[in-house]
């Protein structure tokens, strides 16, 4: 359901979802339409503006919360300072999201607050496994100049069999998994002549080529992390210090982890990345 005034702001939000499994049941736009629409058709989440006719959005929230405590509100403002935020916390506001508002935040934020009725592995693809995938997409341009196709899968293997290099980095707070960054010893060679600004591989040594690597994983992961916790304020996620490991036929266990294989596929080579999410509450 969306609150609203405006018809600028509810034709925007309602486009943003059209290409997902949300749909608008109701849209409101005041206070009392808000909480009598909210009462007859439960909507799975509420988005809110902040600026209403009869009532602030914070108002509005807790006069929703009154019907229903365990109503989820998204509260979209042009303002997000630590004052809102912190009525809103209040109030029972579940996410906050800034004016213009990018259609890949509010999709993240919708599934990981409706993950109850979409099921775990669709919040863990939409809302963590494919800001990972971005930020690989994003790294690999902006490291070394090079366009790829992004894909992401759910491995059900508990294992990952890797030739060539492998940055692991572990990750902390909400959820708890890792992500392990790895590519062939051929492309390893070419990503790091890129990177290095080098005329020919044999110009990179192997010690070079391995930290060029582990440096660049750092930094891609990172980035999704960061990616995620500009969504989800409430459940920080944090990088470990990276590990890398560079051989042949190297098998790396990830038992009860529910891991996705995000692969960019370049004029390079392929690079993948596979992250895992620790399985349970």
């Amino acid at each position: 359901m969306i609150v609203d005034d405006s018809k600028i702001s509810c034709a925007m939000l309602a486009g943003s979802l059209k290409k997902t499994n949300f749909e608008v049941c109701a849209t409101a736009k005041n206070a009392a339409e808000a909480v009598q629409f909210y009462a007859e058709r439960k909507p799975a989440v509420v988005t809110m503006d902040m600026n209403l006719p009869d009532a602030d959005g914070i108002e509005c929230s807790r006069r929703i919360r009154a019907i229903d405590p365990d109503a989820k509100i998204v509260m979209i403002s042009a303002m997000k300072d630590a004052s809102l935020v912190a009525k809103g916390r209040e109030a029972g506001i579940s996410a906050f999201l800034q004016k213009p508002i990018n259609t890949n935040d509010l999709i993240d934020t919708l599934m990981i607050l409706c993950q109850s009725k979409v099921g775990k592995v669709a919040v863990l693809r939409e809302s963590y496994a494919k800001p990972f995938a971005r930020a690989l997409q994003q790294g690999l341009f902006s490291l070394i100049g090079v366009h790829s196709e992004v894909e992401v899968e759910l491995d059900e293997r508990h294992f990952l069999d890797v030739s060539g290099i492998a940055v692991i980095i572990g990750l902390t707070g909400y959820p708890v998994g890792r992500a392990i960054v790895s590519m062939e010893a051929e492309t390893m060679r070419k990503f790091s002549m890129i990177m290095m600004d080098k005329e020919n591989i044999e110009d990179v040594t192997e010690e070079e080529a391995s930290e060029s690597v582990e440096e660049s994983a750092n930094i891609i992961v990172g980035r999704g992390v960061s990616n995620i916790n500009d969504v989800f304020k409430d459940k920080e996620m944090r990088i470990t210090p990276p590990g890398t490991i560079c051989g042949n036929n190297i098998r790396i266990a990830s038992p009860k982890l529910t891991t996705f294989c995000i692969v960019a596929k370049t004029r390079i080579g392929d690079i993948s990345m596979n992250v895992g999410f620790a399985e349970g509450d």
